[in-house]
């Protein structure tokens, strides 16, 4: 005979072993008033010889509280990866817990956001939204809400980013101390931090006398190898800033494929310091975001919201320098 399949202890199962009503058990669970000392440790015993573990779901709902945090993350973007990992670091050993909607190519992140309050979580964490800023305020009025890694002033939600423009500078600076002077920025179009990083780069650029040049690129490595031709079209610049390592990696690819060498004829600097920055076959200089500190300030500006706490500052983390193989001084008498 097929063993039966094990079924959840429930409550009635406590009630039958202890002899006594449903109702009672609830009232000795939950720790209420209203059971004799005898009935509350016939229902205790009952508990452990079943090995009875309350349903956690069906509590909280039964409270009004999800105590759920609904997380809407980009589904190809290896960054978003590492702030996951970070936020369930986040809200261990806490009430909260977790619940993801990815967004994609072919799912967009309206439909995200409405299956995760279907789910009724308590406050959404959109990690780079794309949405527009009237959809965000309207969401923004309707439940708590947090953006990770975008500015986003003047929106009715909590904002915790990196400081993409202080970053950009970092690396910047950073290729002109190596004595490069054509410093060009593969730049990420409309994507989150995008903006900032190229008001960075022009800043620091121009501060140093010289002139911006921007090249089209985007957040995966296509973008990056679709950048190449542009950059060799010409003479190659001596140092590239991409917006992000994804596309740095796809660039390093497409540079090395066509016989230039990294970073003997290019500097090349990412931004992330995302797992595929440390690969030793890419070893990429890169401006490095700080995922655990962007988590733990996300679950606090979410959860504080859940408690009524709106009027909140937009917490901004800085960024810092990692110096790999992928950038080099100028060879004397170059240029």
């Amino acid at each position: 005979m097929t063993p039966e399949r094990a079924q959840p202890v429930t409550m009635a199962d406590v009630a039958a072993r202890a002899g006594v009503s449903r109702a009672l058990v609830s009232i000795v669970l939950r720790g209420v008033p209203g059971a004799s000392a005898t009935n509350r440790e016939r229902v205790l015993r009952a508990a452990a010889e079943l090995d009875y573990h309350p349903d956690e779901r069906a509590r909280l709902l039964g409270s009004g509280r999800s105590r759920r945090l609904g997380v809407v993350h980009g589904l190809h973007e290896p960054f978003h990866g590492e702030l996951l990992d970070a936020l369930y670091a986040a809200v261990a050993g806490t009430p909260w817990r977790l619940t993801l909607e990815p967004r994609s190519r072919t799912r967009p992140e309206p439909a995200a956001v409405r299956a995760l309050l279907d789910q009724r979580v308590e406050a959404l964490v959109l990690l780079g939204p794309g949405s527009g800023r009237a959809a965000l305020q309207e969401l923004g009025a309707r439940v708590p809400v947090v953006v990770v890694a975008r500015a986003l002033p003047r929106v009715d939600a909590g904002v915790v980013r990196t400081d993409d423009d202080a970053g950009a500078r970092l690396a910047v600076e950073h290729l002109l101390a190596l004595g490069h002077r054509r410093v060009v920025h593969v730049h990420g179009g409309r994507a989150p931090g995008a903006a900032e990083r190229r008001a960075g780069y022009r800043r620091a650029v121009r501060e140093a006398g010289l002139r911006p040049e921007l090249v089209a690129g985007g957040g995966d490595g296509a973008a990056g190898e679709a950048a190449a031709a542009a950059l060799l079209a010409g003479p190659p610049p001596e140092a590239v800033l991409a917006f992000n390592d994804e596309c740095a990696a796809g660039l390093l690819h497409a540079l090395r494929a066509r016989g230039t060498a990294v970073p003997a004829d290019v500097s090349l600097v990412g931004f992330d310091d995302s797992t595929v920055a440390a690969l030793s076959t890419v070893s990429l200089t890169t401006v490095a975001q700080d995922p655990a500190a962007l988590a733990r300030h996300a679950v606090a500006e979410a959860v504080a919201r859940v408690e009524g706490d709106t009027d909140r500052p937009e917490v901004v983390v800085a960024p810092r320098l990692v110096v790999r193989g992928t950038t080099t001084g100028r060879a004397r008498g170059s240029g």
